[in-house]
């Protein structure tokens, strides 16, 4: 049961301090259980503040996507009225799809149109905000390298046409592929990851390239397999080219190393050439890996020595002739920092 207790001050020597701090002894002196936390205007402060803001017609602002119709996306602002962009003002994007590429929870930057709309509704823009924003956050994306997916629209002559982030975007037959790209229209509809290679805001240009994608993860590829690999395997390759200073031999699982001149035979030779020639088969030793490059070298492959047909086919851990088996740990011993 809890008591309340009135008091009703007769003189000045009641003051309302006794009162209060009175008051306060009885209901903090009621178990924690029973207190009822009550919020304060604090806890209200920044809803309130967003309720109350002015929006004005050509100001940004942002919100949360909470409907998605066939013409229209409803967007929540925090403010007395909910947002409405019609579909003609979501994209510049004609192969745009409202259902396909608006998500709920999704947040938006758009332009104000219209206070009213009419219905007690904010009218809202999104491609027209893309086209005072875009920019800026396109030059940071560039700068920062970062990977970014777009749908490729149509085919144009010399390349294709996408957009990103609201913005039409040209990617030249060049930039599209590592390899020789003959058909450009089997481009269209696919999605490709992409990294900025140019933008010019002034000449309204944004170029991009999945080529530069490619490359990217080739390398990394490349890497990764090198790292695999463990000094002193001996192998079997095919000698791919024939330079000045040695043979480039291709090892399998798309690796290739180097064969120095001086470590093709025991003797002096003045070039490769004397004793290689292309698309012969060799037997090799890996002797260094270094800075993602491996040396290779015929005059120390040994006698009676394990050869491998494909370097694939290693085991993670190798010997030859009783030497200590090398792993990771002594690869990475032999790679200066």
């Amino acid at each position: 049961m809890c008591y309340v207790m009135v008091r009703i001050m007769t003189n000045e020597s009641n003051t309302t301090n006794d009162i209060l701090n009175e008051d306060v002894t009885e209901v903090s002196s009621l178990p924690e259980e029973n207190q009822e936390v009550v919020p304060s205007m604090d806890d209200f402060k920044d809803e309130l503040n967003r309720s109350f803001k002015k929006i004005d017609e050509g100001d940004i602002v942002k919100g949360k996507v909470i409907g998605i119709s066939d013409a229209e996306v409803t967007i929540d602002l925090s403010y007395y009225a909910e947002g409405i962009i019609p579909i003609a003002e979501l994209s510049n994007d004609p192969h745009f799809s409202i259902k396909g590429d608006v998500t709920l929870g999704e947040e938006i930057s758009a332009l104000v149109l219209r206070t009213d709309d009419g219905e007690g509704n904010i009218l809202l823009s999104r491609k027209k905000a893309d086209d005072i924003l875009a920019w800026d956050s396109l030059k940071a994306v560039m700068e920062a390298k970062d990977h970014r997916k777009v749908k490729v629209a149509q085919a144009v002559n010399g390349g294709v046409v996408t957009y990103l982030n609201g913005i039409r975007a040209f990617i030249p037959a060049s930039q599209l592929s590592l390899s020789y790209v003959e058909d450009l229209e089997s481009f269209v509809g696919k999605t490709l990851e992409v990294v900025i290679i140019t933008v010019d805001e002034s000449a309204k240009k944004l170029v991009l390239s999945a080529k530069e994608v490619e490359k990217e993860k080739a390398i990394d590829d490349k890497n990764s397999k090198i790292s695999k690999l463990q000094l002193g395997l001996v192998t079997t390759g095919v000698v791919e080219k024939i330079a000045p200073y040695g043979a480039f031999v291709t090892i399998g699982d798309g690796l290739s190393g180097l064969v120095h001149i001086s470590q093709i035979c025991g003797k002096r030779i003045k070039s490769p050439s004397e004793v290689l020639k292309e698309g012969e088969e060799v037997t090799v030793k890996i002797i260094d890996i270094k800075d993602g490059k491996v040396s290779l070298s015929i005059k120390a492959v040994e006698d009676k020595e394990d050869v491998l047909d494909d370097v694939e086919e290693a085991p993670m851990e190798y010997s030859s002739d009783g030497d200590a088996a090398t792993g990771l740990a002594s690869l990475l011993a032999n790679i200066k920092l």
